[in-house]
């Protein structure tokens, strides 16, 4: 064999190369078939999966009658709603009714002392008084999936608070994402010790209200989910947030990125993710308190 024959001959690709192999003998040509076959399906199923998953939680909604535009964002997007609001109630029908899946955005005690509005939780509540607030939050909004905490830099640092919380979540079932406005919070950590399912917001969009601000903020939401496969961003609708959204939540799929709602989220893919990253979540351990004094709005004892 000639050295330009050999050189030729190595270039063939591998499938070409089977070919060259099988050609002779006709009972191979339908295992070659097959094989053609099935590289291009498995072509096709990598080209469809995509290369990260991003859950988009816009919190504060209900407040304001304009807080309706956030129904017009494109894409499975999360809105949060706080509870007692003028508009939650009908705004959460309309959002479900569109697709959008309703969180409750549940008032928490925080630090600084900021207003928190009505029905929120507080550290001086027993645990009967906070499990009935929270009852009476969940039931001012249809449809509701899943909670996150609204403030609660000091609250979510409360060991019992959180398990009374997470154990009435456990009840509905409904899942938890901790919005993580402390960095000593423990509410994740409890929602999972005690069986709920749980996420944390890794970005926030628009703690300053500028488009720029909040584009740098979007592309490290981006940098996130790439990187370890999936990420929870949390923004409000601010019109400038609004109005960014409304121009770069289509480039997603472009890079790759689908758009979930939050508790698409919640699977084992998920926690494998985060065994492969290096966040698993501890072990936290409980107060010894059961669920007394709360009941839903049937009488049944929580």
């Amino acid at each position: 064999m000639t050295a330009r024959a050999e050189i030729n001959r190595s270039m063939l690709s591998p499938m070409y190369r089977r070919w060259h192999h099988c050609r002779k003998e006709p009972s191979c040509h339908w295992r070659f078939l097959l094989a053609i076959f099935f590289s291009l399906l498995s072509s096709d199923l990598a080209a469809e999966q995509p290369a990260a998953r991003v859950a988009l939680v816009i919190d504060d909604v209900g407040n304001s009658a304009s807080d309706r535009e956030v129904i017009a964002l494109p894409g499975p997007v999360t809105l949060s709603f706080l509870p007692f609001t003028p508009h939650s109630r009908h705004l959460a029908r309309l959002a479900h009714e569109s697709g959008k899946e309703v969180m409750l955005h549940m008032p928490m005690e925080a630090k600084a002392g900021n207003r928190l509005g009505h029905g929120a939780l507080t550290n001086e509540m027993s645990q009967s008084e906070l499990q009935s607030m929270l009852i009476k939050a969940l039931q001012s909004l249809p449809h509701v999936a899943g909670v996150n905490n609204h403030m609660g830099s000091d609250l979510t640092e409360s060991l019992p608070h959180m398990a009374w919380t997470m154990r009435l979540l456990r009840y509905y079932p409904l899942y938890f994402i901790d919005s993580r406005t402390s960095v000593n919070t423990c509410a994740e950590d409890v929602a999972l010790a005690t069986g709920v399912p749980a996420l944390r917001r890794h970005v926030f969009l628009d703690n300053l209200q500028d488009q720029a601000a909040i584009s740098r903020q979007f592309d490290q939401l981006i940098k996130l989910a790439l990187r370890q496969g999936y990420a929870v961003g949390i923004a409000h609708p601010y019109p400038e947030t609004l109005s960014l959204l409304q121009q770069r939540l289509p480039e997603l799929t472009a890079l790759g990125i689908e758009l979930v709602p939050a508790s698409a989220l919640i699977d084992d893919e998920n926690w494998a993710a985060r065994e492969k990253i290096g966040t698993a979540p501890l072990a936290v351990r409980l107060p010894d308190t059961d669920i007394t004094g709360a009941a839903d709005s049937n009488g049944l004892a929580l």
